[in-house]
């Protein structure tokens, strides 16, 4: 198995799943990050801990275009700069208080994160419509998961056909399982050497989101039985 690149674009979230207003703990490659938008829809992508006192931030609460910590309220804002400490409302935060972010965007109905430290434009992806399916936690190392869906047999089509689709990479965590309106896209995102998240999107406005769910099921199943042996 090829190793996934330590520096590229990686998925963290479906865009569905990240309401304005809102923020969610996830990891990558064992790296905690906070996955947020702001009131406007903006997605931003940090590390997940306050510089104050270390608490994560995915516990704390979205002001406007500002993410405050949960612990004394100490607010960041879109750039990761510290802009508020409520216990002195006066004072300017120095420079130095400040989150690392992550450079993000969104693409293909997926948040996606670079995981370098220079990055430009995000994915090398093509734009299209797509519709989310669910996104699957997988107890395998990602460069399994990635593996075994080039070879496993894709969902029955409506037609009632072999389900033997086509599978392409365009990407070194995405996977396109079938081709025009029932293609499958499947981001891969990596939590640690042994587990992964896959998040599935359908391109265009064919498929069937019940049936691609069932045979994300079927895959994870597949996958991390192979995983112990």
């Amino acid at each position: 198995m090829t190793a996934l690149p330590p520096s590229a674009w990686y998925p963290v979230a479906l865009a569905a799943d990240i309401d304005p207003g809102t923020a969610n703990g996830t990891r990558l490659f064992d790296r905690e990050i906070v996955v947020w938008r702001d009131s406007a829809s903006v997605p931003h992508v940090w590390e997940d801990r306050c510089p104050h006192r270390g608490m994560r931030l995915s516990l704390g609460f979205v002001r406007g275009d500002h993410l405050a910590c949960l612990y004394h309220g100490w607010q960041y804002d879109a750039d990761g700069q510290c802009r508020l400490i409520p216990a002195h409302p006066q004072m300017s935060p120095p420079d130095t208080i400040r989150v690392p972010p992550l450079a993000s965007v969104e693409r293909l109905g997926m948040l996606w994160a670079h995981t370098g430290v220079e990055s430009s434009g995000g994915p090398p992806l093509e734009e299209r419509p797509v519709r989310p399916v669910r996104s699957i936690a997988v107890d395998c190392p990602p460069e399994a998961a990635l593996s075994r869906l080039g070879y496993f047999s894709g969902p029955t089509g409506d037609d009632g056909g072999s389900g033997d689709w086509t599978v392409a990479a365009p990407a070194p965590s995405l996977v396109v399982v079938g081709s025009g309106d029932h293609a499958i896209l499947i981001g891969i995102q990596p939590l640690s050497t042994r587990q992964c998240v896959l998040h599935a999107v359908i391109a265009g406005p064919g498929g069937d989101g019940l049936r691609i769910s069932h045979w994300l099921e079927e895959f994870r199943l597949a996958v991390e039985a192979e995983a112990v042996q």
